[in-house]
This record gives C-alpha cells, sequence and structure tokens, in this order.
C-alpha cells in the first residue's frame, strides 16, 4: 500500500487516515503537503460536521518517515508545522483516534486535534532530543497549554516514551478505551458532535484558542449576532420544549465568521 492520506465521509464525519504501514504510519514528505490541502477541502464541505483523524491498522503514527527528508530538518519542520496548524485551525471539531504509536509528528498531529481517545497500550512521545532538532516555538506552545509545563519539559528533554495511563492522567488524551472498543466510541462521539450547534461550536473554538482580551466583547457581540441572524438558539429553545431532536442552520462559512481577521490568528 502507498503512503497516503486517506479521506471518508459519512454522515457528516470526515475520517482522514493515515496510511504508510510499512512504516507504522510515518508521514513522508508528501503526505505532510497534502494534508493542509485535505483539511481545506473538507472544512469547505457543508456536509463535513466533524473531522476524526486516525491510523491505518494498529498503529496512530510513528512521527516522520526520515528516508524521505531529503530536503533537510528545517524543511522537514516547517511541513511538519504548517500540517499542525492547519490542523488546529480547522473550523469544525477535531477528534484523533489512536492507538498503537502516536510519536513525534503524530503526537504532534494529535495535539493540534480538539480531542483524543485512546486505545489501551497506546504509546505517546515527541522524540526531536533524539535526533538534535529544534521543536518548533509553537508546538511547544501548543503541547505546554495542553499538558503544562512539566510534562511538557519530560517529553520534550528525554523523548521518552509514556503509556495511556500517564496521557490520560496529565490531560495529553481525553478518553481511553479497550482496543476493541475505541471505533466504536469515537463513532459514537463523532455522532454526538455532528449533532450539536455548529455555531456553539465554532464560537468555543475561537474562544479557547485565546483571542486577545481586548477582543472578547467585540466577538461576543459578534456571535450573538449570529445566533439571532441564523434563528438557531430559538430553534435550539424549541426543541427542547418540544422535546425533539434540534434542526440547527448555521454552518461554517455561512457567515463572515470564517475570515482571516475575524479569527485570532488574524487579530
Amino acid at each position: 500500500m502507498e503512503p497516503a492520506l486517506h479521506l471518508d465521509t459519512v454522515d457528516g464525519v470526515a475520517t482522514v487516515r493515515i496510511t504508510n504501514p510499512t512504516k507504522r504510519n510515518a508521514m513522508t514528505t508528501d503526505m505532510w503537503r497534502a494534508l493542509p490541502g485535505l483539511l481545506a477541502k473538507c472544512a469547505a464541505e457543508e456536509a463535513v460536521r466533524v473531522l476524526v483523524l486516525t491510523g491505518e491498522g494498529d498503529t496512530f503514527c510513528a512521527g516522520a518517515d526520515i528516508t524521505t527528508l531529503t530536503e533537510g530538518a528545517e524543511t522537514s519542520r516547517d511541513l511538519a508545522v504548517a500540517a499542525e496548524e492547519a490542523l488546529a485551525a480547522f473550523p469544525k471539531p477535531t477528534v484523533a483516534a489512536v492507538r498503537g504509536h502516536c510519536v513525534g509528528g503524530g503526537c504532534q498531529l494529535a495535539a493540534a486535534c480538539d480531542l483524543r481517545f485512546a486505545a489501551e497500550g497506546a504509546s505517546f512521545g515527541i522524540t526531536p532530543a533524539r535526533l538534535g532538532i529544534v521543536y518548533a516555538a509553537s508546538s511547544t506552545r501548543r503541547l505546554v497549554e495542553l499538558v503544562g509545563p512539566a510534562t511538557a519539559k519530560y517529553l520534550l528533554f528525554s523523548a521518552e516514551l509514556i503509556d495511556t495511563d500517564r496521557a490520560l492522567r496529565t490531560g495529553l488524551v481525553d478518553e481511553v478505551w479497550p482496543r476493541d472498543a475505541l471505533d466504536k466510541r469515537v463513532a459514537e462521539f463523532a455522532r454526538v458532535l455532528a449533532s450539536r450547534s455548529q455555531l456553539t461550536q465554532a464560537a468555543a473554538k475561537e474562544f479557547a484558542a485565546g483571542a486577545r482580551p481586548d477582543q472578547d466583547a467585540e466577538r461576543l457581540a459578534y456571535w450573538a449576532e449570529q445566533a439571532r441572524d441564523s434563528g438557531d438558539t430559538a430553534e435550539g429553545v424549541a426543541a427542547f420544549l418540544e422535546r425533539r431532536a434540534p434542526r440547527f442552520g448555521w454552518t461554517v462559512g455561512s457567515s463572515s465568521a470564517g475570515r482571516a481577521d475575524s479569527s485570532p490568528s488574524g487579530a
């Protein structure tokens, strides 16, 4: 099987599968380059409400495929960071479904997802210290925000792997499941996310990313206006009172919410 990223979309859930089984799903240079475009395609699809990132078979991703890094370590790092940032900026909920090794660039991608569900026996590590590579500043900050400075330093200084118990305890993963139950749980939870208000999710994702405090009032007013104009708040309340599933109309891209100057990164 040739190294590639495979995309399947079913019932509003887009699944991107990292596929390079002979190298434990390590990311080749071409795969790093392809990921931002694939994510942009999913973001533009109104039918896509949730994105799941996983690996083919029994492992998530063992990092970068060193044999393909013919353009130098810095170029490889830049490609990985670009892919990571594209994943972090994806405007809809993202879930990493992790089994087996989640190491190096694989852990970098998992950390860029909103949530991480793991199978028992998975292992996590960030390994640039084994190769003398400087881990990117943006990736380091994201890791610190996720697990705290002590655990981030442990991972980066030692390049040692940690198990699911420690990953769960430190906040690197959100849930741990038996290997044969992971796919069912992720599919279940993705359906829950797909049924919820995209407007609420998009606003929460923006605020969680840390917009400047001086913009909080302006952005809150913006999202309140979106809620009023879309009718989603009224629909949610009506559905609750009528004991039925809500039919939310607001979608990512249905307003100016996705324009660069309205996001924290464009501030």
